[in-house]
C-alpha cells in the first residue's frame, strides 16, 4: 500500500526562546523531547493507518541529562517524571521513527528534520539515520492546494485541522502526535476533495515545478 508518513516533534524550550532563536544566555538546546508520527494511506479513503511515539531523554553537550522547563512541561504535557520513565535514547527514537516509516516519505509542518532532527544528532554526535532528501515541507503541499502564504505564516502545525473545518476536540496542541494527526487529518481532507493527488506525496524535496536556485 503507497502510504506517506506525517510527523511532528517536540524539543526543549522556554518562555520567549522562540522568538530569541533560542540565543538567549539561559536558553536550552532545543534537544529533540518528543516524537509523533503517523501513517497516511495515499490509496482508498485515504486513513490514517497507524501511529507512532516515541520519548526521548535530552542530553547537554557533556552528555548528561537536562531537566525540561516548567514552561515546557506546560506547553507541551510532557512531564520530567514522563521524561525519567519513558524517554530512551535519541538513536532508538530516530530508528523507530525509520522503521515506522518503512521507506515511504516524511512529511512535517515546516523543516523539522533539520530545526529538530538535525541539530539534536549534531549535540549528540550521531549520524542521521534517515537521509535528508526522504523529508518534505507540508506548506509545499497546502501552497499546491491553494492555501494563502498570509495563511500558512499565521499557523502552527495543531492548527492546520481546524483550518479546513475539521477540529479535533480530543487533540491536545504541541502534543507530538496530536499535532501529526491534525496536519495528517488536513492532508487527507485535501486528497479526498482532489486538491491534493497521491502524487504530489512522490518528492518531498521541492514543490512540484519549483526549480532549485543557485545562491551566490
Amino acid at each position: 500500500m503507497k502510504t506517506a508518513i506525517i510527523f511532528d516533534t517536540e524539543y526543549l524550550t522556554d518562555a520567549g526562546a522562540l522568538g530569541r532563536l533560542w540565543f538567549g544566555p539561559e536558553d536550552p538546546d532545543p534537544m529533540l523531547v518528543q516524537i509523533g508520527a503517523v501513517t497516511l494511506s495515499l490509496e482508498d479513503d485515504f486513513e490514517v493507518l497507524a501511529r507512532y511515539e516515541a520519548v526521548v531523554m535530552p542530553l547537554d553537550r557533556q552528555g548528561m541529562p537536562c531537566q525540561a522547563t516548567p514552561y515546557f512541561e506546560e506547553l507541551t504535557g510532557v512531564s520530567n517524571a514522563r521524561i525519567a520513565q519513558d524517554g530512551g535514547t535519541l538513536q532508538a527514537g530516530l530508528d523507530g521513527l525509520r522503521d515506522f516509516a518503512a521507506g515511504a516519505p516524511l512529511w512535517s509542518w515546516g523543516k523539522d528534520e533539520l530545526y529538530a532532527l538535525g541539530v539534536s544528532c549534531y549535540l549528540a554526535g550521531i549520524a542521521p539515520p534517515i537521509p535528508a532528501h526522504r523529508f518534505g515541507n507540508v506548506r509545499n503541499l497546502v501552497l499546491k492546494a491553494g492555501m494563502p502564504q498570509e495563511d500558512m505564516a499565521r499557523l502552527s502545525s495543531n492548527e492546520l485541522g481546524g483550518y479546513y473545518g475539521l477540529p479535533n476536540q480530543d487533540a491536545r496542541a504541541h502534543d507530538a502526535v496530536d499535532d501529526a494527526l491534525s496536519i495528517a487529518v488536513a492532508l487527507r481532507h485535501l486528497l479526498q476533495k482532489s486538491a491534493l493527488r497521491p502524487e504530489d506525496f512522490d518528492r518531498p524535496v521541492q514543490a512540484e515545478g519549483q526549480a532549485p536556485r543557485a545562491v551566490g
